[in-house]
């Protein structure tokens, strides 16, 4: 594994998650949703992907601390388990609201 690499993907994978969970919050939102137990279902996405989301966040973390992919520079590794950490910290936080709030707003 490169260090640009390594310092690059934690947030680039906050990135793309927190803009796939909220993407996923607007369809679920959307006409285009379907109605039979469609809120059920789509608040069950929304879990199951904010929890995936922490799940690989938590496995660059583990990945980037082993030995196997850790980088020779210590200063690399030191700078890339804080910026895993703190996607980490971003992802539960950032996507925290899409959990334990309602999903959408009524109609009105």
């Amino acid at each position: 594994m490169t260090d640009i690499l390594r310092l690059s993907l934690p947030l680039t994978v906050w990135l793309a998650s927190f803009s796939a969970i909220y993407g996923l919050q607007g369809l679920i939102c959307s006409d285009r949703w379907p109605e039979t137990d469609g809120f059920a279902i789509g608040r069950t996405a929304l879990l199951f992907a904010w929890l995936l989301a922490g799940s690989i966040q938590t496995a660059l973390l583990v990945g980037l601390r082993s030995q196997r992919y850790a980088s020779p520079s210590a200063f690399v590794r030191q700078v890339s388990l804080i910026l895993a950490v703190a996607a980490l910290v971003a992802t539960v936080w950032t996507l925290l609201p899409v959990v334990v709030t309602s999903a959408c707003l009524p109609n009105g």
